[in-house]
């Protein structure tokens, strides 16, 4: 046998040659196409992921906020659309949803849990066309029929980007590495996604708000934005030629990458690290749900298993060398996938005009199943930061001298000594709304009398949304919400506190159980007590 340092070194040789010809077999050879069996590993573990919070955050409010009890209940939305469109069938046409089947609380939860075990799987490794499609139509289902609570940017981002992924493996086989190649089409049809998706979100700040033209829109961004994280306020408090270095490379990532994300093999690598940096950047800053993770997964579309193998661990690497090595071509993946281009490029007349138009809208669906739409983020940026806090008191004279309790959000700011918590990729969808409120008024935001109502009574539904319940042994007596403007306190103040605010105004005046001013308004919205 040779001396241990011999065999050390054999052993290190094979292993170093073993690698290098499994780099060089997934390595695209000058004039041939590059292989993305790492490429779709790595994404749909990231989809399934993403997935799984999605599923998750609706397992736990999907039934306060639309069950039978709920703030806006499923039931009541579902009967105004058939009264509206004349039937249950013209209903589910429109707004297609396995909820028109049955949407119980049961139902909701159900639909969630299967839908979380099934994200699970494909995070595990294990992932086929079947099991993507059920994923996109359990998710769809939430968002036609979650109204306000669904109508983020994300959803449908989520939606379009699930349908995509349904085509990226074969129909039956889940294995991590199956028989068949990842269509090519499909991976050029996630990078025209992501090219809309950074487009849409530069175009609608350029034509938007002057400070991002000016480049002092992060000057107010880190203090205004919805839900801000732990770091925020560092963030925030920046010096000023940093905060614009940061709107330039804003719009480097959003406006020069994606035209190379059809460039060739090392453009496209560049502007794909650019873009997944930025969403980086962004996930370091605040709290946008899962936005920018969504965002990084057709970004990843732009490298291929060259450019994997580098940094994904070897084991895997081998694995994909021999896929690739063993592949066989399905004539019925290969015709599918440009069918589905086919009907993708179609789709995708009306979002690429409103793309190129002046009165570019942004986050929103031109067709039915939303397999293409528009998207962008932050075309205008508050410069101040209001909220609403819901307060509550057992006094019998509900006036400012009375003892006010507050209830604490899980994410907005309440109490002024506690720091921004992290939840993203979590989204919480009552705080965001409330983000929204706070820039309106209650009438533009009824459900929030129906939530003054649910708090007068204890509602554990409701209670669940909120930190915490500063009345745990009885329901107060009255409840108000007080819009308050928050500016982020200076690090390092010697009261310790992270943010001052100042009052602004009664956004909803104190209300009690027995109010008839408040029954009325429950019972002619459908809410009656």
């Amino acid at each position: 046998m040779p001396p241990f340092s011999q065999w050390s070194g054999w052993q290190a040789g094979v292993c170093d040659s073993t690698m290098d010809r499994d780099f060089q077999q997934l390595s695209p050879a000058p004039g041939t196409a590059p292989s993305y069996w790492l490429t779709r590993f790595v994404l749909l573990r990231l989809l399934g992921a993403l997935y799984a919070v999605a599923f998750l955050v609706a397992i736990n409010q999907v039934v306060p906020l639309i069950g039978s009890t709920g703030l806006l209940p499923v039931g009541l939305y579902l009967k105004q659309i058939s009264q509206a469109l004349g039937s249950e069938g013209a209903g589910f046409a429109h707004l297609p949803s396995l909820f028109w089947l049955s949407h119980s609380d049961t139902a909701l939860l159900s639909a969630a849990w299967v839908g979380l075990a099934l994200s699970c799987v494909v995070v595990a490794g294990f992932a086929n066309g079947l099991m993507l499609a059920a994923l996109w139509v359990l998710y769809l289902s939430f968002v036609h029929v979650g109204q306000e609570w669904y109508g983020y940017g994300w959803e449908i981002q989520l939606t379009e980007t699930g349908f995509l992924a349904i085509f990226l493996c074969p129909l039956l086989d889940a294995r991590p590495f199956p028989r068949y190649a990842p269509p090519l089409p499909i991976i050029v049809l996630f990078r025209w996604l992501v090219v809309r998706v950074m487009l849409g979100a530069g175009l609608i700040k350029l034509r938007g708000d002057e400070i991002w033209r000016n480049g002092t829109a992060l000057y107010y961004h880190f203090e205004t934005q919805p839900i801000p994280g732990p770091l925020s306020r560092w963030f925030h408090f920046m010096p000023h030629a940093l905060l614009k270095v940061g709107v330039w490379f804003n719009w480097l990532a959003e406006l020069v990458a994606p035209f190379f994300a059809f460039g060739p093999r090392a453009a496209r690598h560049v502007a794909g690290v650019v873009m997944v940096l930025f969403q980086l950047n962004i996930i370091l800053s605040g709290n946008l749900s899962f936005l920018n993770w969504l965002t990084i997964v057709p970004a990843l579309a732009c490298f291929d298993d060259g450019f994997w193998a580098r940094l994904l661990p070897r084991r895997l690497v081998r694995r994909a060398a021999q896929a690739a090595a063993a592949a066989e071509e399905s004539k019925a993946m290969r015709a599918t996938a440009w069918v589905v281009t086919a009907v993708i490029a179609l789709l995708s007349i009306q979002p690429a005009l409103n793309l190129v138009s002046p009165g570019q809208i942004m986050n929103t669906s031109f067709d039915l199943l939303g397999l293409v739409n528009t998207y962008g983020a932050f075309g205008t940026v508050g410069q101040e930061r209001l909220n609403v806090v819901f307060e509550g008191t057992l006094d019998e004279n509900p006036t400012d001298s009375a003892v006010w309790k507050a209830y604490p959000y899980k994410g907005l700011p309440v109490a002024l000594d506690q720091p921004p918590p992290q939840i993203a990729p979590y989204q919480l969808r009552l705080d965001w709304q409330m983000w929204f409120a706070a820039m309106a008024s209650p009438a533009d935001y009824p459900w929030t009398l129906h939530l003054v109502w649910k708090l007068l009574h204890n509602d554990p539904g409701v209670l669940s949304l909120f930190a915490g319940n500063p009345f745990p042994d009885q329901p107060p007596r009255y409840v108000r919400a007080v819009r308050y403007r928050y500016t982020f306190a200076p690090p390092g103040n010697p009261q310790g506190l992270w943010w001052n605010r100042t009052r602004v105004d009664v956004w909803l005046p104190a209300l009690s159980a027995n109010d008839p001013r408040l029954v009325r308004f429950l019972q002619s919205a459908g809410w009656a007590p």
